[in-house]
């Protein structure tokens, strides 16, 4: 039940009573201009420990004239209330890593294991080159066009929320066994304690041409672009197209089916005549489908046929061209576009690793699923591990079966118990689509074809997909109602003891920590942190910085800037919203830099104020490292030297910097410069307090959660040299206070007024959907009183776009004035430099400082 009450024109009381609780909380008003319009927005903050009977409301609707107030009531579960850096599921200190390196099938259901049913003190982390884990049962679904993009992926970044685990976005390409590191490309490597691979395979160069001329299935991350290229290829082309697909397994023969049916499909109906038509012939060395009963090749065959699929069995491959695929019997084969689905190959840096590898260079793994040979606490599985006692074929069913028993030994591992073994299946359900919907089924012996087959599939594969998905928050519940406190102390204990003296120690002191100086991070960290980043040296020498982190001293010591120039001085600091430290650095000094770049100042040195997680020693180096491993390169790009800084203990990770920059007496851009007639730019796109808001509740998808990631690590220094050359007399950066604050925090003291288009400002990919969804950020509610200086309210408030308005933003585009007659040249400029986005938004006008949307 959901009551309302009016206690003035200021607040509104709200009363829920749900099954679980009775809670009560007063709203703030988002906009009451008009006395008779209120719009509120109310979320109850509860204990952490009450969290997941917390509900969430969002007053969706205005009243007018009637003290009615329409809600839309969310019951969220605990996973999706919270960022797992904030929910209080481990108050502890973390003891050991687990890193998951790659998202394949079975470290797919390792993370909802470890979601369901988490260990104190323990920490995962999910290291993988692509944020939608593809399912391959359900590829060739989606080359047929029976599924979506969405339909057939695993967006790990909602699956990393529900585990609590981190989630590093980047490329492996090295492990370090003695040093227990995961090398990765372009940044720091990931330190672990366990390790677990599972990073599929990437495509074989045994044949020439055939990586780089072909398209291969595998990855498939790397073939969804390329054949949705391929589709739009068809439905533009009027000619002939041919496709030839090289490799008859079950992969092979599904693809080329599916392939033939969606083009004939996507050409029909895109009015192409029957001249025009798509041809599509699959090559195979052998025999089609070896591996599964011969009845299954012979099926095979027919519908082949049935549905204009060329099938050249016995023809292998030497050499793949342009357009042409020259075969071992001296024929040649042209082809518009040509699919590579033979086995692939293992990443080659595996070789370099010194980790044991078969004949192929598959990674060696024994009975427990771990590394053949050693280190005990590295594990293999899915198609880039090779079982020396149970060798099986490289399959999707395979590493789905080994994520439990990954699972269960990665457990008995980090509390020091014996593991135990897993055999894989001798025989495996295989069901074969055929384009259309229809299947033919393999077990053993056993062959099967018919329509019926195909829901059969369907449904196997959607309920397979909805365990990663929609079906997470009712197996979170299940498992927090049968796992005792006790229990869970239990397997604390065992994680500590088994991790040593050190762990216990930790565990003892985490209970009771010293503020104020006692709370600072030691300095034998500290130093092994400064010894591991670059030294100042290879960083360029500023003569003006005479003491800086190359000769620590209590002060840093500049000089003061030249005459005629003057000093700015800014600060930003927060704590961190994204998993990976690394990228939080990154972001947090691009961010700090923002204030310098809107006024056109240049950065000359920062000071980071710090705050760290208590922990081991070596989980608080590498917590400090990785952040300001990631601010450096983004400091350095700026030329802006870290001189010195603080760092103290705390609940959870933040970071910040204070900046001094110089600039030229009387060239600064600032807030009060905008003038009538000009014209207004934005360089980037808005959005990311409502993604990141929506990526705590598992509501955002992985893709727009790293659009966001990528904006708020763009720097706008670029943008701010093009705007000062093109006449601007005021700048700012769009952050906390949102777009519409920051624009009434520069018409003020301009004394000039605004017209905005909305429709033309623009949107982060996700960013609309996440507040049309009701996902806004917590000071929203706040920014929205800026909306006190629209002269249009009711007009602006209907607008799908308003809540972006007021969305606060890190890392945020410029928000700049220029004469109007610069505007195209200045906004072309800005596209070329790397802004796509940047655009005309909207006009000034004479004016006392109002804003109106048009």
């Amino acid at each position: 039940m959901l009551e309302c009450s009016f206690g003035g024109s200021s607040s509104a009381t709200v009363k829920y009573t749900g099954s679980a609780k009775t809670a009560v909380g007063v709203c703030s008003p988002l906009f009451h201009s008009d006395p008779h319009v209120r719009v509120y927005k109310w979320g109850l903050i509860s204990s952490r420990r009450d969290r997941q009977h917390s509900p969430c409301l969002t007053f969706s609707s205005l009243t007018r004239r009637s003290p009615i107030v329409v809600a839309r009531l969310e019951a969220a579960s605990p996973k999706q209330q919270a960022h797992p850096a904030m929910d209080g599921q481990s108050s502890g200190p973390v003891l050991r890593d687990v890193v998951l390196l790659g998202g394949g099938h079975s470290h797919i259901e390792v993370l909802r294991r470890f979601g369901m049913d988490p260990m104190p003190e323990v920490r995962i982390t999910l290291i993988t080159k692509d944020v939608h884990s593809p399912y391959s049962g359900m590829l060739p679904g989606l080359v047929a066009g029976f599924y979506t993009f969405d339909d057939c992926h695993v967006d790990l970044a909602q699956l990393c929320t529900f585990a609590s685990a981190r989630l590093i976005h980047a490329e492996a390409v090295g492990i370090d066994k003695q040093g227990m590191m995961v090398m990765l490309h372009d940044r720091p490597p990931i330190a672990f304690d366990v390790l677990s691979v599972d990073i599929g395979i990437t495509p074989s160069k045994a044949i020439p041409g055939s990586s780089d001329v072909a398209t291969p299935v595998k990855p498939i991350s790397g073939f969804v672009e390329r054949f949705n290229k391929l589709l739009n290829h068809a439905c533009s082309s009027d000619k002939p197209l041919q496709i030839c697909v090289v490799g008859g397994g079950a992969g092979g023969v599904e693809v080329s089916m599916a392939l033939n049916h969606r083009l004939k499909a996507e050409r029909q109906k895109a009015g192409k005549a029957d001249a025009a038509k798509c041809s599509v012939s699959l090559f195979s060395k052998g025999h089609i489908l070896q591996g599964h009963t011969p009845s299954a090749r012979t099926k095979f065959l027919r519908l082949a046929k049935e549905e204009g699929v060329t099938l050249r069995e016995g023809v292998g491959v030497r050499e793949v061209r342009q357009g042409s695929l020259l075969l071992e019997d001296g024929s040649a084969e042209a082809f518009d576009e040509c699919l590579w689905c033979t086995q692939a190959s293992a990443p080659a840096w595996l070789a370099k690793t010194g980790l044991q590898t078969d004949e192929l260079g598959f990674l060696s793994i024994n009975e427990n699923l771990q590394a053949a040979g050693g280190p005990p606490n590295i594990f293999a599985v899915g198609d880039v591990a090779t079982s020396v006692m149970y060798p099986r074929p490289k399959a999707g069913v395979f590493a789905v079966r080994q994520g439990p028993p990954l699972t269960e030994n990665i457990r008995r591992l980090l509390k020091g118990q014996e593991l135990k073994a897993f055999k894989p299946q001798t025989s495996w359900l295989s069901l074969i689509t055929t384009g259309s919907k229809y299947a033919v089924a393999t077990k053993g012996w056993l062959c099967l074809e018919g329509a019926w087959l195909w829901p059969v599939k369907d449904y196997i594969d959607r309920k397979f997909m909805s365990m990663y998905s929609t079906g997470l928050d009712a197996m979170a519940d299940k498992m927090m109602t049968t796992k005792s406190k006790a229990s869970s102390k239990a397997e604390e204990q065992g994680v500590a003891a088994a991790a040593g003296p050190e762990a216990l120690a930790a565990v003892s002191a985490a209970k009771m920590r010293c503020g104020g100086c006692g709370g600072k991070v030691g300095a034998s960290i500290l130093t092994r942190v400064l010894q591991r980043l670059p030294p100042a040296a290879t960083l360029g020498a500023n003569p003006d910085i005479l003491v800086g982190l190359d000769a620590p001293d209590d002060a840093a010591v500049i000089r003061p800037p030249p005459p005629g120039h003057v000093m700015v001085q800014t600060v930003d600091f927060f704590r961190s919203f994204v998993d990976d430290p690394y990228v939080f650095g990154a972001i947090a000094a691009n961010h700090a830099l923002g204030d310098c770049h809107a006024m056109g100042a240049q950065a000359q040195t920062a000071l980071a104020l710090a705050v760290v997680p208590f922990g081991l020693d070596s989980k608080m180096e590498e917590e400090l490292f990785q952040m300001l491993a990631g601010a450096l390169p983004v400091l350095q790009a700026a030329g802006c030297a870290l001189v010195g800084g603080h760092t103290c203990e705390g609940q959870e990770a933040s970071l910040g910097f204070s900046v001094t920059g110089t600039a030229k007496e009387g060239s600064l851009m600032s807030k009060g410069g905008m003038q009538a007639r000009q014209g207004i730019i934005l360089t980037k796109p808005l959005g990311t307090g409502t993604i990141m808001a929506a990526a705590m509740r598992r509501k955002a998808k992985a893709r727009w959660i790293s659009g966001a990631l990528d904006s708020m690590q763009q720097s706008s220094a670029g943008a701010a040299r093009i705007l000062q050359s093109s006449g601007a007399t005021a700048c700012t950066d769009v952050t906390g206070f949102g777009l519409l604050g920051h624009l009434v925090e520069m018409t003020r003291p301009s004394q000039v007024s605004a017209e905005l288009n909305v429709s033309s400002i623009p949107m982060l990919p996700g960013a609309a959907e996440s507040a049309a969804a009701g996902v806004l950020s917590s000071i929203h509610s706040q920014n929205a009183k800026a909306s006190a200086a629209v002269d249009n309210p009711e007009q602006a408030i209907q607008h799908e776009s308003w809540p972006l308005l007021v969305d606060p933003q890190t890392g945020g585009g410029l928000l700049a004035t220029i004469p109007e007659a610069a505007t195209a040249n200045c906004i072309q400029q800005l596209h070329e430099a790397g802004y796509p986005a940047a655009c005309l938004i909207g006009h000034v006008t004479q004016g006392p400082g109002r804003v109106r949307l048009l």
